[in-house]
């Protein structure tokens, strides 16, 4: 399940057409990330694009095998596919492929914003989205909480007995 620095290197040189493009550490692999989502994983010297409905039958239809993590119960399945052995051959040859992964890594992204925040209107980049009960309940204003009494100083205790030395048991005097 491990990654070496050499395979992360290369597979971020073929994932490079797509832009600004990192690796992060997870899990004992990398996660891959352009423009602020996960579209690819890196796992066991492979590389793993995001496949959504949209995108599997693509994956699908070129024979690609899908990724999957150990359980208890078994392999599970994951929304991650390996691109045909043609695409890691260069970068032009990745890009369709990993652009398809991007794409549905955002249109994820997007459902899962929609999904939060409702039908509103979208907001500014960087604002973060307020609940409409968060929101009144931030506006009204607060009751002051009653003055509470410092809290006391615990009495220091004398000190006790030394602590026995370590790997030897304690004596027992009669």
């Amino acid at each position: 399940m491990s990654v070496s620095t050499e395979f992360v290197t290369y597979a971020l040189d073929l994932l490079a057409p797509l832009g600004l493009v990192d690796a992060k550490r997870m899990f004992g692999g990398y996660g891959v990330y352009a423009r602020g989502v996960m579209f690819a994983i890196l796992d066991d010297e492979e590389l793993f694009l995001k496949a959504d409905d949209e995108a599997q039958a693509t994956f699908v239809a070129a024979g690609c095998r899908q990724w999957s993590y150990p359980t208890k119960a078994g392999p599970q399945p994951g929304p991650y596919w390996r691109p045909p052995d043609e695409a890691h051959e260069d970068p032009e040859a990745m890009r369709p492929w990993a652009e398809l992964g991007l794409a549905a890594a955002l249109r994820k992204a997007a459902a899962k914003a929609l999904k939060r925040g409702g039908k509103k209107a979208k907001a500014a980049p960087g604002a973060k989205a307020v609940r409409p009960a968060k929101a009144a309940a931030r506006a009204a204003p607060k009751a002051k909480a009653p003055a509470r009494k410092p809290a006391r100083k615990a009495a220091k205790k004398p000190a006790g007995k030394p602590a026995a030395r370590a790997g030897k048991a304690p004596s027992r005097r009669r």
